[in-house]
């Protein structure tokens, strides 16, 4: 009979820390698939919202958001002429407008017409 209880104790030890390991888990496989968006998404916002205060933005609409990668390739088009790597470009497409924003510096480098 004692070895019988002894046995049932383990394994509802085992069973516990079996669900525990198993929720610990998914919790972190949870949390692991949704955080690059939402961290990209704040990104997103606080960089909106940082360039809403330097330049008003056109009535209504939500930019574009775009990372300027390998400036050296873009160098031929005259708006690209002074963006470095990181730079952040918006584009407003309505109202045919791009923006190139340096978040290092907070500073807006050039405002630009585009084709709509």
């Amino acid at each position: 009979m004692k070895k019988r209880t002894f046995i049932n104790i383990v394994l509802t030890f085992v069973v516990i820390i079996a669900l525990g390991l198993g929720g610990y888990f998914y919790y972190k496989l949870n949390n692991f698939q949704s955080s690059p968006k939402d961290k990209k998404d704040k990104e997103v916002t606080s960089l909106i919202n940082t360039v809403g205060e330097l330049y008003l933005f056109p009535n209504g609409e939500s930019p574009t958001v775009a990372t300027v990668s390998d400036p050296e390739a873009l160098k031929s088009q005259a708006f690209f002429a002074g963006a470095l790597k990181d730079d952040k470009v918006l584009i407003f497409s309505e109202s045919g407008k791009a923006v190139l924003f340096r978040p290092s510096i907070k500073k807006i480098i050039d405002i630009t017409s585009v084709k709509k």
